[in-house]
Formats: structure tokens, C-alpha cells, sequence
């Protein structure tokens, strides 16, 4: 039986400074846990260094310090250790805050706090790795008041902080919201602007008992599109367990 709980891993293995990645997942499928992955793996004492700005429009702080805490990472001690930067945009007194503050309502204040985060900590620390993360953009349009433009807007800003400072931006979607006008330009805009796409899918199969669903990982080449052939892609099956997740080839679960 080939099985290792590193695939991921080895298939992110070019997920540095100054890349995008894109996590699309389905209602029968979540890729939440991928997400859940990489924040233990940027707050790992392994990257001492670094600072995770989490942007949360999808569920409380409390929810993923459960989570987390179940994987063996305590996101309250990262925040208070300066290493966890986290905007909880459900609480009503966040989004007052930035507006009595700004006195703009929408994303831009928000885009402008991150930015002042992210020139802070790149001048506190030299060659410091800052990671940006949203989860999730789907249903930033309420924070936006209603505009998908906002928030293209937002995610194309938030992108040109990867190569002013190096930043890497990561964020999660649901593919299968999308349909056509503008819900499905922000989806092709932002997989145009991924470097790494990770997809979470249910089974060609259909449900199995002891796989949850498949993973393909995508690493663009950067003179090449995503449909290049010299695309480097990853196709494993996961399944997921309280507190842990196992990834393994098709075929090779025993």
C-alpha cells in the first residue's frame, strides 16, 4: 500500500512568497481542511517568522480554533505571540469599527488595514513570510454590499502585495456557486491569477464508505496557462479523520 500523509505537502511544495493559491471545493465536498492544513503548516514553530493574516467571512474565530486545536495548533496563542493577524468579518462591531474608523463601508478599508499590516510586519522582520488567506471569497459579496466588482477590486489589490512584498495570497471558493455573469468572472479571474489551484472533488465513483473525495493539485507553470501540458498536476484521494486528514493514490487504500 502506497500511503503518506505528506502528499500534500510534496504537491504544494512550490507554494513560497510571491504565489497565489486557489482552493475550489463543491457542496458534496469541502476543501476546508486543506485550508485547516496550510494554517498549521505557516504557524508551525518550523516558520517562526512568519505572520498568517486571516480574513474571515465564512465563521467565527471560534471555529477554527476548534479545529486547529484538534490538529495540535492554538490559534488564541498565535494571536497573542503576534503571528496570527485575524478579521473576524461576521462580528457586527468589526465592520463598525472599520467604518466609524474610515468612514467608508465595503472592502477598501479593509483592503487598507491589511495593507498596513503587511508593510508593518515587512518592515519589523527582514525577509519576513507573510501569508494573506481568505476564507471564503463566495460570500464576500455581502461585505461588499452587494458588488462582485468590490470585490474582484479587493482580490486583484490583495494580489499586487505578492510581489510588492513577497506576500502569499491564499483563498478559498465554491466552484459550483458559479454560474455565468459576474459570479463566474470572479471564478476565472482568480484561477487566471493562481499560481498553485487545489481542487477538492467527490469521487468519479460516486460515495465510498473509507474515501471522502480526491484532491488534484495544479502547479502552473508561470509562462503558461492552466491548461498548459506542462503543468505539473497531482491527483490523490483523501479521507478525513477526527483531528487529521490521510492522502493516498488511487487504488492503493488497503
Amino acid at each position: 500500500m502506497e500511503r503518506t500523509s505528506n502528499l500534500l505537502d510534496e504537491a504544494m511544495a512550490n507554494t513560497t512568497k510571491n504565489r497565489v493559491v486557489l482552493i475550489e471545493d463543491c457542496v458534496e465536498t469541502s476543501g476546508a481542511f486543506v485550508l485547516h492544513h496550510l494554517i498549521k503548516r505557516f504557524l508551525s514553530p518550523q516558520s517562526s517568522t512568519s505572520l498568517l493574516i486571516f480574513v474571515a467571512f465564512a465563521n467565527p474565530f471560534s471555529h477554527y480554533d476548534r479545529i486547529l486545536h484538534k490538529l495540535g495548533c492554538n490559534l488564541a496563542m498565535q494571536k497573542d505571540n503576534k503571528r496570527l493577524l485575524f478579521f473576524d468579518m461576521l462580528m457586527p462591531q468589526r465592520t463598525d469599527e472599520i467604518l466609524r474608523k474610515t468612514g467608508q463601508s465595503g472592502l477598501r478599508p479593509l483592503y487598507h488595514k491589511i495593507y498596513k499590516a503587511v508593510e508593518m510586519a515587512s518592515l519589523s522582520v527582514s525577509n519576513r513570510d507573510i501569508i494573506i488567506m481568505i476564507d471564503d471569497i463566495s460570500v464576500m459579496e455581502i461585505a461588499a454590499d452587494g458588488s462582485s466588482d468590490d470585490v474582484l477590486d479587493f482580490l486583484h489589490y490583495c494580489h499586487t502585495l505578492t510581489t510588492q512584498f513577497g506576500c502569499l495570497f491564499v483563498v478559498l471558493t465554491h466552484e459550483d456557486i458559479y454560474s455565468v455573469g459576474d459570479r463566474a468572472t470572479l471564478l476565472l479571474q482568480m484561477e487566471y491569477l493562481a499560481d498553485v489551484l487545489v481542487k477538492a472533488e467527490p469521487l468519479p465513483t460516486g460515495l465510498a464508505t473509507d474515501v471522502h473525495g480526491q484532491l488534484t493539485v495544479i502547479n502552473k507553470s508561470s509562462s503558461y496557462g492552466l491548461g498548459s501540458s506542462r503543468n505539473k498536476m497531482h491527483n490523490f484521494h483523501f479521507r478525513l479523520k477526527e483531528g487529521s486528514a490521510e492522502y493516498f493514490y488511487p487504488g492503493c487504500l488497503t
